[in-house]
């Protein structure tokens, strides 16, 4: 055996390289990409969800003119609930403090909504709708069940209940 440093080198390496997996020439290897290249603004769901809405919006805005989405939806909870506080109408509906005062204030000034103390704590007052308000809702709620199916008229039966319980999965 030869006490050839360099050879003893050569021998070892040799040894080494019998464990190791053989390397694949035919391609040359990828080099990692950044978040900000793999990142495609196209395929993000907030993305997607926002490009969604602003359909359904447009469909919402041709087939019902007397009311914004969100004065639509504090006057359906609001039929639907019958009489309640701002504060929960705002809950019931997701929306802010903020949001559903200056909602509620529209629909007040369209005579849709009526306001009365609590009966029960005199602090609190209670948001109702008025008799025109009802008929308003009655008359929209047709409307507004058909935005529903035109909004989501590119999707068969199945995906719309697929699609309609993921949102709810994410909220």
């Amino acid at each position: 055996m030869s006490t050839n440093p360099s050879h003893r080198a050569l021998l070892r390496d040799r040894s080494q390289a019998q464990h190791m997996p053989p390397m694949d020439t035919s391609q040359p290897p990828i080099p990692p990409r950044t978040a900000a290249e793999r990142y495609d603004l196209d395929d993000q769901v907030g993305f997607l969800l926002r490009r969604a809405t602003q359909r359904h919006l447009s469909i919402f805005a041709e087939g019902i003119t007397d009311l914004t989405p969100t004065q639509f939806a504090a006057l359906a909870k609001l039929c639907a609930l019958g009489a309640v506080s701002q504060n929960a109408l705002g809950r019931a509906t997701a929306m802010d403090a903020a949001t559903i005062k200056g909602v509620v204030d529209r629909l007040r000034n369209k005579s849709l909504v009526a306001s009365a103390p609590d009966p029960e704590d005199q602090r609190r007052v209670l948001l109702k709708p008025t008799a025109e308000g009802w008929a308003l809702y009655e008359e929209l709620a047709a409307a507004a069940e058909q935005i529903t199916k035109d909004t989501l008229a590119p999707l068969n039966e199945a995906e719309q209940t697929i699609f309609a319980l993921l949102l709810k999965k994410l909220i």
